[in-house]
C-alpha cells in the first residue's frame, strides 16, 4: 500500500479555495450592476414578506404541516393537500429566490473594483438573516403558528429589509467617512424617529397576534391580550411616527437643509399617510383580508423609508479626508442645525 500524500487547503485548485475570489478576478461588474443587485435582493426580502402574510391570510400556515419537508413522506406538496399546500410550498420555494437575489448581490459586491468590503459584509449579514429566519419560519410550523414565534419571524424579515436598505444606500456611496449634513438636533430627532418606528412594528406583530387572522382553520392560540386596546396603542403610535415626521419635515424646512433629507422625509410622510388611511379603513370594515395584506406592504415601505431619512442625514464621498464633525456645544441656530452644506 502506498504513501498517502499529506494535501491541504493549499493544493486545492483556486476556485474551489475561494470561488468568490475566482469570480472577482475574472468579472468587474459595472456600478449599475451592483446597485441593481443590491435593490434586487430588498425587494425580494419585501416579497416574502408580503407572501408570508397571504399564508397566513388564506389560512394555508399549516398548508405543509411539518418542516423541512412538506410532509412526513414529501419534500413537496400533494395534490391531496389542496390549495392551503400550493400557497405554503410556494411560499417556501421563494425563499431559494431570496437566497438568488442576495447570492447575487454578495458575489457584485465582492467583484466590485476596487473591493469594499464593507459592502460585501452587508451582502453576508443578508444571507445570514436568510437563513436563521428560514430556521424560525420552520419552527413555527412545528410549534403550530405559535403568535410569538410568527411575530418574531416577522420581525426578523424587518431586519432583514434594514440591512439590505442600507446596502443600497451604500452602492451609491463611497467609502470615505461619512460627512453629517446636518447637525446634532436634527439627527436626535430622527434617531427618535427610528426608534418609534420600531416599536410601531413590533406593536402591529402584537395586533396580529391577538387579532382574528390566526393563519390556520385549526384552532390555533392567540395571545392573551385584549384586540381592542392593543390596536389602540398600535394607532397611538403611528401618530406619534406621523407627528415626528412633520415636525422633522418642519424643522428641515425652517434650517434650509439640504434637498436629500427634505425629499426622503417628504416621501416618508406620504407613506404613512396612505398607510394610516389602510389603516383605518381595515379597522371599520372587520379586517379584510386584501386590506391586511396592503397594510402589510405599507409596513415594509414606511420601514424602507424610515431608515431612508436616516441614510440621508450624512454622505460619504469616494475618497479624501474625512471632516470634522459638527461641533457639540454650538448654539440652536439656524446654521448649527443645519450643519455643513
Amino acid at each position: 500500500m502506498g504513501r498517502v500524500p499529506n494535501v491541504t487547503r493549499a493544493d486545492a485548485p483556486s476556485p474551489l479555495r475561494n470561488p468568490l475570489a475566482f469570480v472577482a478576478a475574472r468579472w468587474t461588474p459595472a456600478p449599475g450592476t451592483v446597485r441593481r443587485a443590491a435593490l434586487a435582493a430588498l425587494v425580494m426580502s419585501v416579497v416574502i414578506v408580503v407572501t408570508g402574510g397571504a399564508v397566513r391570510l388564506t389560512g394555508s400556515g399549516l398548508g405543509c404541516p411539518t418542516w423541512p419537508k412538506c410532509t412526513e413522506d414529501s419534500l413537496h406538496n400533494t395534490a391531496e393537500m389542496g390549495i392551503h399546500g400550493y400557497i405554503e410550498f410556494g411560499n417556501r420555494l421563494l425563499t431559494y429566490v431570496l437566497c438568488a437575489a442576495v447570492g447575487w448581490a454578495i458575489v457584485a459586491a465582492r467583484s466590485q473594483k476596487p473591493y469594499r468590503r464593507s459592502l460585501t459584509r452587508l451582502g453576508w449579514a443578508q444571507f445570514w438573516v436568510v437563513m436563521g429566519n428560514a430556521v424560525l419560519g420552520g419552527i413555527v410550523v412545528l410549534v403550530g403558528l405559535n403568535p410569538y414565534t410568527v411575530a418574531a419571524h416577522f420581525l426578523l424579515s424587518s431586519a432583514l429589509i434594514a440591512v439590505a436598505t442600507v446596502m443600497w444606500q451604500r452602492t451609491r456611496e463611497g467609502d470615505a467617512g461619512p460627512r453629517p449634513l446636518v447637525g446634532k438636533a436634527v439627527q436626535q430627532l430622527v434617531w427618535f424617529l427610528v426608534a418609534a418606528s420600531a416599536l410601531l412594528i413590533a406593536a402591529g406583530t402584537v395586533v396580529t397576534g391577538a387579532g382574528p387572522h390566526a393563519g390556520d382553520s385549526s384552532e390555533v392560540p392567540r395571545m392573551p391580550l385584549d384586540w381592542e386596546t392593543v390596536t389602540k396603542l398600535h394607532a397611538v403610535l403611528a401618530w406619534i411616527v406621523v407627528t415626528l415626521t412633520f415636525a422633522l419635515w418642519f424643522v428641515l424646512k425652517a434650517v434650509d437643509a439640504p434637498k436629500g433629507p427634505l425629499s426622503r422625509t417628504r416621501e416618508l410622510f406620504l407613506v404613512l399617510l396612505a398607510q394610516g388611511a389602510i389603516g383605518y379603513v381595515q379597522y371599520f370594515t372587520d379586517l379584510p383580508e386584501i386590506l391586511v395584506g396592503a397594510h402589510m406592504f405599507g409596513s415594509c415601505a414606511v420601514w424602507i423609508c424610515v431608515l431612508r431619512v436616516l441614510l440621508s442625514l450624512r454622505e460619504r464621498p469616494e475618497s479624501g479626508p474625512q471632516p470634522s464633525a459638527v461641533p457639540a456645544q454650538e448654539p440652536a441656530s439656524s446654521a448649527s442645525i443645519a450643519g455643513p452644506r
